[in-house]
């Protein structure tokens, strides 16, 4: 017998909980916003403070014998085609790092795409993992980088027959996706399992026009951000498994190491309700989102200076294997500034906030929340931009490196680098020295140099030129690099 999509366990469970007027004399401590401050609650809701309660010994009974975050899993997992599915409350950071430390331990090593996220590369720091990098597709007239090739995680395992198996990210935060069926293919060729950081593919099981996603591509297991493309709350975050080459119990184990134990029920009542929203109404709401997204892209397309990056852009040999339309990403180089200050003069004239922004592209996502109404606003503040773009060109240039310039030699694992002793030195002294920190211009939160790198004058140049054009270095220990973290001599 199917399972029944018209339940959503959590938002049940919550809704008896308020039924049967339980009376909590355990944590939170707002007590059902009775303790919140008024000044709180009038900004927040109640409605937040009410769905703030336990997991155990609240939604579900101390032992969990109703079985509630185990129904609302197993749902997920009926409804995307995977065999199990673990829901966390700490985002696809953590859920990647409980899939790498299932996957390979301290001492191994790690086939990863150099285009990974940095919670990626802080897993490798956590564990000891050695990476073994594969380069992405790199686009040198765009500058910009799209999931590595199939062909890519063939040499490196040939190269390399001793990694416990692969990491891809796809699709990127530009939409564009990786050929999932053949890197999984070479992986599963070897008894390699494949790790596919997904948080940006939420949407793509629900749609035959969309990418393929990683379940039905062949992946082992695969991470989704529902805040990102779905309709869950921030920090939501689903990890998937299916096969026979890893223990769904480990997964679970290293999930439980690395996370919270006092999850928020919000989180999960968000994932539980968007499962059933998608399962329901899923084809035709991400249908209606694309059909909104081709009448945007080609109104932007009209607007003087603006190039919508399209299949044809994106997608082909050297590039890459498919392509979301619902990240429109816009490049802008022909109105003579840059993302970051395109981005900076929308918010604050129209109050619009861009998804991405880099030094030639901003990015509106859309998704199945938006419509004619906001594509409207995005289109009117697009067009202002576009008359006011003389004023904006005195942006400062961002020097962005050839590709074979931009990649850095690895001289120690990330861990050793991270751990180890460290100076600051002046950015002109930084050449040729071992970084002992990560920094990643964010959005999107790829790093562009990772501990353990040999810091190179193309990089620092990039990064240095890109601060003073507005580019955002949140993990940096000085954000304005007038110096950079390496390791001690």
């Amino acid at each position: 017998m199917g399972l029944n999509h018209d339940e959503a366990p959590v938002l049940d469970a919550l809704a008896r909980y308020h039924d049967a007027d339980e009376l909590g004399f355990s944590p939170p401590g707002h007590k059902q916003a009775r303790g919140a401050d008024p000044r709180a609650r009038a900004v927040l809701g109640d409605a937040v403070y009410l769905g703030d309660v336990l997991a155990s010994g609240g939604l579900d009974d101390r032992l969990s014998r109703r079985g509630v975050l185990e129904r609302a899993e197993k749902l997920m997992a009926d409804a995307v085609h995977a065999d199990h599915t673990f829901f966390s409350t700490c985002g696809s950071s953590l859920s990647v790092k409980a899939a790498m430390l299932t996957v390979t331990s301290h001492g191994r090593s790690l086939i990863v795409g150099r285009d990974a996220h940095k919670s990626v590369i802080a897993g490798l720091i956590l564990s000891g993992v050695e990476p073994i990098w594969v380069e992405p597709e790199w686009d040198p007239e765009r500058h910009l980088a799209h999931p590595p090739s199939a062909a890519a995680y063939e040499k490196a395992f040939t190269e390399h027959p001793e990694a416990d198996g692969a990491l891809v990210t796809s699709p990127t935060p530009y939409g564009t996706a990786a050929d999932l069926r053949g890197i999984a293919e070479v992986c599963h060729r070897r008894g390699r399992p494949l790790i596919v950081d997904e948080a940006w593919g939420a949407h793509l099981p629900f749609h035959d026009a969309l990418p393929s996603w990683a379940m039905d591509a062949g992946a082992d297991v695969c991470v989704t951000s529902i805040h990102k493309m779905g309709s869950g709350l921030e920090q939501g975050s689903v990890f998937h498994l299916q096969g026979d080459l890893l223990d769904p119990a480990e997964l679970a184990s290293r999930a439980d190491l690395l996370g919270t134990t006092s999850p928020n029920v919000l989180l999960y009542a968000g994932i539980d309700g968007w499962r059933r929203q998608m399962v329901q109404h899923g084809h035709r709401l991400v249908d209606d989102a694309l059909q909104l997204a081709d009448r945007t892209r080609a109104d932007i397309e009209k607007i003087d200076g603006f190039h919508v990056n399209d299949a044809d852009d994106f997608c082909g040999p050297g590039r890459a294997a498919a392509f979301d339309p619902l990240p429109v990403v816009m490049d802008i180089g022909s109105l003579g500034t840059t993302g970051y200050r395109a981005a900076d003069w929308l918010r604050e004239h129209h109050r619009l906030d861009m998804h991405l922004f880099d030094h030639r592209r901003i990015s509106a996502q859309l998704t199945h929340a938006d419509d004619d109404r906001t594509t409207a606003r995005l289109l009117t503040a697009l067009r202002d931009l576009a008359d006011h773009a003389a004023e904006l060109s005195d942006a400062p240039r961002v020097e962005v490196p050839a590709p074979g310039e931009l990649r850095m030699t690895q001289a120690l694992l990330p861990r050793d680098a991270y751990f180890a002793d460290h100076e600051d030195v002046p950015a002109h002294g930084a050449a040729g020295r071992v970084a002992g920190e990560m920094i990643t211009p964010y959005p999107p939160g790829i790093p562009a140099v990772l501990p353990g790198e040999r810091l190179t004058e193309p990089v620092l140049r990039y990064l240095t030129t890109g601060v003073a054009a507005g580019m955002n270095l949140p993990d940096a220990a000085d954000p304005h690099l007038k110096t950079f973290r390496v390791v001690a001599e």
